[in-house]
């Protein structure tokens, strides 16, 4: 493999925040080999949204680039729970929990990256066969100080909020992993930038050469300001119904526009500047939707959505639910249809005024549906159910 240095650099350099150091990728370049990319993600959640694949897509370059791509589904550490930015202790997931949020990630990812050139781990093959000994030995190579140096844990220790002993062993197992997979360069949001830090350390204390680490920026979710997070409700699924990506795409700011842009498609400055302002959320919509199903797919999204917007129709094929009950409490009602993850998420969209019920918006969340007639139930302009009792 012959290797431009300048074209890596170049093409390596495009939409992050920091690579460090450099220098030590330029050497790794040089020697005219494949490196080994490593991203890790725990299957915590079971969809993978737009947020993640800001990585995705510069996991794609290094592909294209000719290098060994290496997806860790962090089964192991799932359990533990990456307590990045996390103001209190993170619930612990079970087994089960993990293994039922992991089977759907590879599909989702190889909407963007080529399976081929991708190889997948998972890091319980080898964590759960770690003795106490072996762990007593890695805690040892790191200082509560050091730990304490995080952000969040030094914000949690001078508020007096707990901090578990398993969440300092989260960035001992995570860069474990690096001298595991003997990773050459680790990938990651800015939110990562610790844990990856760590596992060059470790990588030197296991007498390996440490990973250069690649930071790319932390894309906001729908609402502009906050992470884009599935627990947030902000996020856009990637195996979300194309109307729904397209009408959730068609949300966004004008300012997050531009951003969305730059982070998610391939389109030069030049050419997103070129665009008119009223057509360009559209073109993106479409964008969006044909990466991951299809330009057909991509129209037929746009269309229903200027029928639903512009002409003030239904969607079509609403979803009909039957319910046994005649009458329904609105949060229950939302849980059971699928249109709120839970009561909390429920109260909050009526809160903001998005439920309505025929049209009618829901103020009250003590309001009873009455199913005995068919109804049309639907949360913001995107999501439509029909239910009646039956």
């Amino acid at each position: 493999m012959q290797i431009d240095v300048e074209k890596h650099l170049r093409i390596i350099k495009e939409n992050i925040v920091e690579l460090l150091p450099e220098e030590e990728l330029i050497c790794k370049l040089k020697r005219n080999k494949p490196l080994r990319i490593k991203w890790g993600a725990d299957p915590s959640a079971p969809d993978i949204h737009l947020g993640h694949t800001v990585v995705l897509n510069k996991l794609k370059q290094f592909q294209d680039l000719g290098h060994h791509v290496i997806f860790l589904i962090g089964d192991f550490t799932a359990m533990i729970g990456d307590p990045t930015g996390k103001s209190e202790t993170r619930p612990i997931l079970s087994p089960e929990e993990v293994k039922e949020n992991a089977k759907t990630y590879q599909k989702q990812v190889f909407k963007i990256l080529d399976p081929k050139k991708t190889e997948v781990v998972y890091n319980s093959n080898w964590l759960a066969d770690l003795k106490m000994a072996d762990l007593i030995n890695l805690a040892g190579k790191y200082t509560v100080a050091r730990m304490l140096e995080r952000e969040d844990f030094m914000t949690r220790f001078e508020k007096e909020r707990p901090i578990s002993i398993h969440e300092f062993l989260y960035p001992l197992i995570q860069g474990y992993d690096s001298v595991h997979l003997k990773s050459d360069l680790e990938i990651g949001g800015t939110d990562q930038k610790f844990n990856l830090l760590v596992g060059r350390e470790l990588q030197r204390e296991f007498k390996q050469e440490p990973q250069v680490i690649l930071t790319v920026p932390i894309l906001e979710g729908t609402d502009g300001v906050q992470k884009m997070s599935k627990s947030l409700g902000n996020y856009i699924g990637v195996t979300e119904p194309p109307s729904e990506i397209f009408g959730k795409t068609m949300s966004i700011s004008d300012a997050l526009m531009h951003r969305y842009f730059t982070l998610l498609t391939e389109m030069s400055p030049e050419e997103i500047k070129r665009m008119h302002p009223k057509e360009a959320k559209m073109i993106l919509a479409k964008t969006i939707v044909a990466r991951f199903y299809d330009e057909k797919k991509a129209i037929a999204a746009e269309q229903e959505f200027e029928a639903v917007f512009k002409e003030k129709k239904l969607p079509q094929d609403i979803l009909l639910i039957k319910i046994k009950e005649k009458k329904a409490n609105i949060l229950d009602l939302m849980v059971k249809t699928g249109l709120a993850s839970s009561k909390g998420e429920a109260r909050r969209l009526i809160s903001q005024g998005g439920v309505r019920v025929n049209d009618q918006k829901v103020a009250d969340d003590k309001f009873e549906a009455d199913l005995s007639l068919e109804i049309v139930l639907n949360v913001g302009k995107l999501k439509y159910v029909r239910v009646i009792c039956g």
